[in-house]
Parts: C-alpha cells; sequence; structure tokens
C-alpha cells in the first residue's frame, strides 16, 4: 500500500510518496543540494500519481515512465553524453496507482522492467543486448506457474548477486508471496522457493501481508517487517511482524528460530499485536538500524485514546522494546480500497548525518503544509528538542510550477555518487493530481513536463 502527497515500493492500497532517508537529509531548514543542470525529456501522464523508475547503473541514468498518452517509455542516457535514447512501448496504464514501473540489472547488464500490473497477468521485459533499451522485448512470463493475478513486483540482489523476483499471486486479503530466480547461462527464471514465502490463503481465514520494509544489513542479512489484511478494506490491517535471513531461502525470527515456508500468522514472529481497525497502515514508515546495528521497524497506530501515534519496535537483549515517537491529538482512520490520500505521512527512524542521533520526518494534516524533522536520543528514543522544517530540496524542485488545481510535484532520486570530481545525484521530476482512490477523473491536465535534475551538494 501506498499514500499520496525506492530499498522499493507500493494493493488495494495506499499510495505513499517515497520520503527522504534522514541520514542524507541536510540540516533542519535547508537543503544540503544545489541545482547544477536541467533538462526535459518529455511529458509525462499527469492524471493520478503512479510509480515511475529512475536509476543510475554503470554511470548511465535510466528512466521509466508513462507519457501523456499513458503508453510506457524508457530512456537512456550516458553521463556525460548530451542525448537521451528512447523506446515508446505498447504497455498502457489505467487509472490505478499500484501499477508502478520497476526496473533492474542482471550480472550480465541485461535490462530487466516489470511494471503495470494489480490483480493481473504478469508483464515483464527483459532486453536481448545488454544495456540496450532499443531490445526491450515483452515477454510476460517466468515460470508459467501462477502468473495471471500478479501485483508488487520486486526485484531483488540475493547473494553472489544473484537476481530474484518476489511479487503477490492473488488479491488483497487472499494473497501469497512468490519468489523466482533468474539464470543468466540459461536466460530463464525458476521458482526460488518451492513455497510462498508468506501465505494467508493456507488454512483458517484468509488475509494478504504486505511488507513495510525489507533491507540488509552491513553482513547481508535480510530482513523484512510486514502487516497482515484480511480484505481490501485497509482498516482491516493487523499484527505487525518481522523476519530475517542469511540467504532469503532460510527464514528465522528474531531469536534464530527456524520457520517453516509459507510464514502465515500463526507461525510468523509478531512484533506488534495491533487488531483490526487499530490504525495499523501497511505503508510508510519501515525498517532500518540505530547507531548500534539494532533493527527498528517504523510504524503507526492508535494510542489508548484513539489518536494516530508513530511508534518504534526496536530489538535489543530480551526481545522487542517499543516506543511512543509522538503525542498527536489527532485521529486518522483510514479505510476501504483503492490508492488514499495520505493525511499523515512520515519515514523510517534512521541515524542522523552526524551520527548523534536518530530522526524521522514527517507530514501532518495539522502540522502545516510542509514536512518537518524530529530528532530523537539515540537510547531512550526522547524527542531532542521540537520538530524543525525539513527541506531535502531546493524550493525550484518542490515547488507546484502548474497552474491546474491540486497539483503535486513528484520525485525519484538516485543516490549521491562522486562525477567529475563533486557530490552529485540525479532527480526525476513531474507533477499529477492527487490519488484519487484509482477511479478515473473527467477533468485533468493533458501532461506534465518530466525532467532529469543534476544536483551539486553545497
Amino acid at each position: 500500500m501506498r499514500i499520496a502527497p525506492w530499498k522499493i515500493v507500493p494493493f488495494l492500497l495506499v499510495l505513499v510518496v517515497a520520503s527522504i532517508p534522514p541520514s542524507l537529509a541536510a540540516p533542519p531548514g535547508e537543503s544540503g543540494w544545489t541545482v547544477g543542470r536541467s533538462e526535459p525529456i518529455g511529458k509525462a501522464w499527469a492524471g493520478h500519481p503512479v510509480g515511475f523508475c529512475f536509476t543510475l547503473h554503470d554511470n548511465v541514468l535510466y528512466a521509466a515512465y508513462y507519457n501523456e498518452e499513458r503508453f510506457m517509455v524508457v530512456g537512456r542516457r550516458p553521463l556525460g553524453a548530451e542525448k537521451w535514447t528512447f523506446l515508446t512501448t505498447k504497455e498502457r496504464v489505467a487509472w490505478d496507482s499500484h501499477n508502478y514501473i520497476t526496473l533492474t540489472f542482471d550480472r550480465e547488464g541485461h535490462v530487466h522492467l516489470a511494471a503495470n500490473m494489480h490483480a493481473v497477468p504478469l508483464r515483464y521485459y527483459r532486453t536481448e543486448s545488454p544495456g540496450d533499451i532499443t531490445t526491450l522485448k515483452g515477454i510476460h512470463r517466468m515460470t508459467g506457474k501462477e502468473e495471471t493475478r500478479c501485483t508488487y513486483p520486486k526485484f531483488i540482489r540475493g547473494s553472489g548477486g544473484q537476481l530474484l523476483f518476489m511479487y503477490r499471486d492473488g488479491g488483497s486479503g487472499n494473497g501469497r508471496r512468490l519468489v523466482n530466480a533468474y539464470d543468466e547461462k540459461t536466460k530463464s527464471w525458476t521458482r526460488f522457493l518451492s513455497k510462498p514465502l508468506f501465505s494467508g490463503v493456507t488454512g483458517g481465514a484468509s488475509m494478504n501481508a504486505y511488507p513495510i520494509g525489507m533491507t540488509t544489513d552491513p553482513k547481508g542479512m535480510f530482513h523484512i517487517a510486514w502487516v497482515w489484511r484480511n480484505s481490501s478494506d485497509c482498516s482491516t490491517n493487523h499484527d505487525l511482524s518481522y523476519v530475517r535471513s542469511g540467504d532469503f531461502r532460510t527464514w528465522t525470527t528474531s531469536s534464530g528460530e527456524k520457520l517453516d515456508l509459507p510464514i502465515t500468522l500463526k507461525t510468523g514472529e509478531v512484533v506488534a499485536p495491533v487488531p483490526v481497525n487499530g490504525g495499523l497502515a501497511n505503508f510508510g514508515g519501515g525498517l532500518d538500524f540505530d547507531l548500534k546495528g539494532r533493527v527498528i521497524i517504523t510504524y503507526i497506530k492508535f494510542d489508548e485514546k484513539g489518536h494516530s501515534q508513530i511508534y518504534a519496535a526496536r530489538l535489543g537483549v530480551g526481545g522487542w522494546k517499543h516506543f511512543q515517537l509522538t503525542k498527536w491529538e489527532y485521529r486518522w482512520h483510514f479505510k476501504g480500497g483503492g490508492c488514499i490520500p495520505s493525511e499523515i505521512s512520515w519515514s523510517r527512524l534512521s541515524p542522523t548525518a552526524d551520527g548523534k542521533a536518530l530522526s524521522f520526518s514527517y507530514k501532518h494534516i495539522k502540522h502545516g503544509p510542509g514536512r518537518l524533522i524530529q530528532r530523537f536520543d539515540p537510547e531512550t528514543l526522547k524527542p531532542l528538542g521540537p520538530a524543525a522544517p525539513h527541506k531535502p530540496w531546493p524550493d525550484e524542485i518542490t515547488r507546484v510550477r502548474s497552474k491546474f488545481p491540486g497539483m503535486q510535484a513528484q520525485l525519484r532520486a538516485t543516490p549521491p555518487v562522486t562525477h567529475g570530481g563533486r557530490t552529485v545525484r540525479y532527480l526525476l521530476r513531474w507533477e499529477t493530481l492527487p490519488v484519487n482512490r484509482d477511479r478515473a477523473r473527467k477533468k485533468f491536465p493533458p501532461f506534465s513536463p518530466i525532467e532529469v535534475f543534476e544536483l551539486v551538494k553545497k
């Protein structure tokens, strides 16, 4: 699920705008980046937000987006080159904010792309020549099994750089997460896990696992946090859970107890036993590590007064310890299906750039139009002063330019890299109307300019 305004996404879910990890943020109140150059690359669909893909690989920028006619376009430009190479496909997105685009590379440099899926047959593309997007072909098949109701495609880098692919088979409230593996020699996919990783359809009431955080630690251990959902209604989220693995094949609890697959509500480790209608979200927050490398899961739920609050669960000696990070007097009871507008959005709790605290950024309907950042003591997780304005990007990047009412800036950024003797990062920018529970609009702008910015660290 995602919320309106990648380590992902975004179901009949909520569309969440990706927040910038506090560890990459400048001091509160200012941006640590200046605009070095910008270039228009085309016209983007603006009727509703849907995740575009933007990445830097081997000093080449790749952008994948839906154009003004909603057809998927893939572009490529080496750093230092002046012109982009584009391929326009026949893949056309509907009024559904779930249908994001994700793109990656195998160990030989071939582009793999999955997109435009919400409980539909697999939509999968691969290049015939490494890195050459003009040879991108629609294959729309991997193993040939359980590929008729696919959602939430995710490419994962496994042990030794092996390319894995995880997706949901089924629907919201009755889905299973399946994992495939790619073989460069045979150019074929096989089932990596013989059984689903998560399943809510094996005995008892059906449900579905929604990962809210998946990452690796410095030792290469995989960590996943997720919530369970009973139906397409997002208010039926419950039971924040956790699992880890050294090879994405053998999974254990935080105490090292081996789990048989598939992991279910009965067998998985529950971190926070939040009930249905308890305000638990299957979006926002996520999983990170504190200054001592301890796992921290950031999530939202109702407090004892029924107000929506952000919490952190930290793994330590003796198990999980929970901390309430906010003291808001406001209740956001999200419910229903489709991608819903957000009243609160928040990032995961992460170490600050100075290594002296933990922080998360948030946006709250009652706390002004901009984002705020809150710092916490790294041990007690008590606030270190009041929240401060959070501006990770220059104002010219975030300022809405369209005169069409309700438009919002959408951003996708690469991690910082060194190029030309400077620390830079690249950012894809376009504007859209907000989410609309995946329903068509009668009035919407014809397109939005889509641009690439080169940002230089101050």
